[in-house]
């Protein structure tokens, strides 16, 4: 039988410095990765360094809300 809540959950990753250059319009567009996290390990917003492809290179990614 399944439970009603599983512990691990899938989050998306979006580019702290793309978000910043999207409000001067100079950004081609918001990298975005989908990965999953345990809720109860890591209660707290996800971020992590990883490639974005705008930026052209390691960027923080920062976990958004749904």
């Amino acid at each position: 039988m399944a439970k009603g809540q599983d512990a691990r959950v899938r989050v998306i990753l979006e580019c702290i410095t793309c978000i910043r250059k999207s409000v001067n319009k100079k950004s081609p567009g918001i990298s975005k990765y989908i990965t999953q996290k345990n809720r109860y390990n890591t209660p707290s917003l996800l971020e992590l360094k990883k490639f974005c492809r705008y930026c052209n290179k390691h960027t923080t990614h920062r976990e958004i809300k749904k």
